[in-house]
């Protein structure tokens, strides 16, 4: 056996106990720094910060210029007075932002922090459960719950001496844990923050009021490739931010209802208890990179179980309902205006079936999907109510949950609207 165990701990050598005291040590040290600012919950959320703002920093976030300020403005202003005609909901009150990616890390923590506690507390309780109970465990109890390598490097039971120094650092693994899922988390927020182009960019609510904000500097890498002007870019990516939020603003229950579908399905994680610890048996724990691996892995992601599948289902339609609704709205409101949308469209359609920033990160970190897979489906079906119908019967299915298609709805638009217009019975 060579090269390094589990924890830090160097290989046995051919003479003594084969145990590595400066590796313990070294082991120690680097757990300690790691933990220096320990958390009181599943997520440390100053580390995420901390992490986040310093990758921004290196990766090059550029202040937002005045002359950029004005553009997204300008660009806001035309959107909305385009989708005036395109939709009865009004724009938001709110004045139009123009964010740099930290700008936008600022403003959307908060919400990030509801979506993704709910997550972490579960997989938290999953190493906890794995542990021995109570900090008093017996030397049996603490030699079980070390990785086997590790376990067989005490062929005659885990010395008294070494018990002592072990206890305090398997009672350090939730922080531990924490620790490493909040490094992974602030990675990925930063990473998004780099993808991004608005505050409604993802189909959930991320800001705590209805906000209209455009990231200039990510909106530059959109155009690249299709031959399409910054001020076309611009302008459509204006009109899909205007319509996702007056739609955030205007009906009540979305918001929530999209937050409680996450919340839902966080509720109902399991996470496979057995592979985790299988997993950990290789990692070195002493390593954040070696931490931060794991997490990205995808190994904690949850079980696949009849309500978690559920709850994705009916968050899925959701978000495919919402992105079908704003491409809808957008198709009325640049008619005859802009010969590009064309391309545009295309372009927002692929990034978003290809799998979206916000979807990667979800996936990775928790295994939850962000696509709206039925997304053309829910387009087209808005825009056979509206033209068999008018705008108000369109925006009017927002009015209750009731009232929008299902999932088997989005398949038979026409069926869908007969079975609308049928009176009711009793």
């Amino acid at each position: 056996m060579s090269g390094n165990l589990p924890f830090g701990f160097g290989a046995p050598d051919s003479g003594g106990n084969g145990f590595d005291m400066s590796s313990l040590g070294a082991a120690l040290q680097q757990l300690g720094q790691m933990m220096q600012n320990p958390s009181s919950g599943p997520v440390n959320w100053p580390m995420v910060s901390d992490i986040a703002r310093k990758t921004l920093t290196a990766t090059g976030d550029h202040v937002i210029a005045d002359a950029q300020q004005r553009a997204v403005v300008e660009s806001m202003r035309l959107a909305d007075l385009w989708l005036d005609e395109a939709t009865t909901f009004p724009a938001v009150a709110s004045p139009p932002r123009a964010w740099s990616r930290s700008e936008w890390f600022e403003a959307t923590l908060p919400m990030w922090q509801r979506y993704i506690e709910p997550i972490a507390i579960q997989m938290q309780q999953v190493v906890a459960d794995s542990m021995p109970a109570g900090e008093e465990f017996s030397p049996d109890d603490l030699a079980a719950a070390l990785p086997e390598q590790l376990r067989g490097m005490f062929p005659g039971g885990v010395p008294d001496e070494m018990a002592a120094m072990l206890r305090p650092m398997l009672g350090m693994v939730q922080q531990l844990g924490a620790a490493a899922f909040s490094m992974q988390l602030g990675q990925s927020l930063a990473a998004l923050a780099q993808e991004v182009v608005g505050a409604g960019d993802i189909g959930i609510p991320l800001t705590a009021e209805a906000t209209c904000a455009l990231l200039p500097n990510n909106i530059d890498l959109i155009g690249e490739g299709i031959g399409v002007s910054a001020d076309d870019v611009r302008l459509y990516l204006a009109l899909r931010e205007s319509a996702h939020q007056r739609l955030f603003a205007h009906v009540a229950w979305l918001r929530p209802r999209l937050v409680g579908a996450i919340e839902e399905y966080a509720g109902g994680i399991r996470v496979d208890s057995s592979r985790l610890s299988e997993s950990m048996e290789g990692v070195d724990l002493s390593n954040p990179e070696a931490l931060q691996q794991l997490m990205a892995s995808g190994l904690l992601q949850p079980a696949d179980t009849d309500e978690q599948r559920a709850a994705l289902a009916r968050l899925e339609t959701l978000l495919a309902l919402v992105e079908g609704w704003v491409d809808d709205v957008v198709d009325i409101a640049i008619a005859n205006r802009m010969p590009s949308a064309v391309a545009l469209r295309e372009t927002m359609r692929r990034r978003r079936a290809a799998g979206g920033p916000a979807e990667k990160m979800f996936s990775t970190l928790v295994g939850m999907e962000l696509r709206p897979r039925s997304l053309r489906e829910a387009a087209t079906l808005f825009a056979a109510v509206r033209s068999l119908g008018s705008l108000d019967d369109r925006d009017a299915l927002w009015g209750h949950p009731d009232l929008l298609p299902g999932a088997d709805d989005l398949t038979d638009p026409l069926g869908f609207i007969e079975r609308s217009n049928e009176p009711d019975v009793g």
